[in-house]
């Protein structure tokens, strides 16, 4: 303890406290450093944030340089904040390097400002996605077909950019698709990925249409590497689902003037206006949600009793 105390006592006492202190102030430079340490510690996080941290702060450390070698004309400051300076500027360069390697074109930065910035996901990732649809946009001309009604393979996984899709079944109106909504989420909800299907739906492109795609097994391999994607991607193709359903919903009557509303456990009684019921086809496949509230059609017994 003793040898402690002595070791703090030297630490503190070795050297003579400042009984007087200078009456001029240091000179523009050194505070030019220090306000450029002030403002440069308040950047964000990001690449564009980092930028901005290092190049503030690297020229608040070279005016720091610049002030010891000046004013102060002490070696061991300069040189500390020379080494600080050089390790700053060395940074900036790399995260520029970064920036510039996930420059994307102008339809997937807007893909990416519109879906996936708001989700906090950093360009890193989202240039993984990219990569695994090979940054690739297709496009699809005004009434061809993305699917056909028992005869397409599930296969991918795709996401519109732009246009309008619409959906039917037998040839029986189901709902649109409009961009930033997946195309076939619920045929890649209603299978497993070691499963093969069709689609039970077909859809035609109403505009000319520009979409983004992904492989089943490309993007499953990469679920597997990144599990952050894969939870991300189940949490967009959920959402799209329940949007794809609440569409379903609005069109399906049972009745009497009435709809059915799938938000409640019970059958729930919701007035519409006088226009002819839609009835959807019986004949929708089991699995897949763009199917499921078809069944609601056959309720209105229920409602009548």
């Amino acid at each position: 303890m003793e040898e402690n105390a002595s070791f703090w006592e030297s630490l503190i006492y070795a050297h003579p406290t400042c009984t007087t202190w200078k009456q001029e102030a240091e000179g523009s430079i050194y505070h030019l450093a220090s306000i450029l340490f002030v403002v440069g510690f308040m950047g964000g996080s990001g690449f564009f944030g980092l930028l901005y941290v290092f190049s503030l702060l690297g020229l608040g450390f070279l005016c720091s340089s610049v002030w010891a070698w000046l004013d102060v004309c002490a070696a061991d400051i300069f040189s500390w904040n020379f080494i600080l300076f050089a390790i700053c500027f060395v940074q900036f360069i790399y995260v520029t390097y970064q920036v510039r390697s996930v420059a994307f074109d102008r339809e997937f930065q807007e893909l990416y400002s519109a879906l996936f910035q708001p989700l906090g996901i950093s360009l890193t990732v989202y240039r993984k996605i990219v990569m695994c649809c090979d940054a690739e946009v297709i496009t699809l001309e005004k009434e061809h077909c993305y699917a056909m009604q028992g005869k397409t393979p599930i296969d991918k996984l795709s996401l519109l950019v732009s246009g309008r899709i619409r959906v039917t079944v037998d040839g029986e109106f189901l709902h649109y698709i409009f961009p930033l909504q997946f195309l076939d989420s619920p045929e890649w909800d209603s299978l497993r990925p070691t499963e093969e299907g069709i689609f039970q739906v077909t859809l035609t492109a109403e505009t000319d249409c520009r979409y983004v795609a992904w492989r089943r097994k490309k993007l499953y391999l990469l679920f597997a590497k990144h599990r952050f994607i894969s939870r991300l991607f189940s949490i967009l193709i959920g959402s799209d689902i329940a949007e794809k359903l609440y569409a379903l919903n609005d069109r399906v009557h049972v009745g009497q003037g009435f709809r059915y509303d799938i938000r409640l456990p019970n059958f729930y009684r919701v007035a519409l206006p006088e226009t002819p019921p839609v009835q959807l086809s019986h004949h929708l496949q089991r699995g897949s949600p763009r199917r499921k509230t078809a069944g609601v059609t056959n309720c209105s017994s229920f409602l009548t009793q």
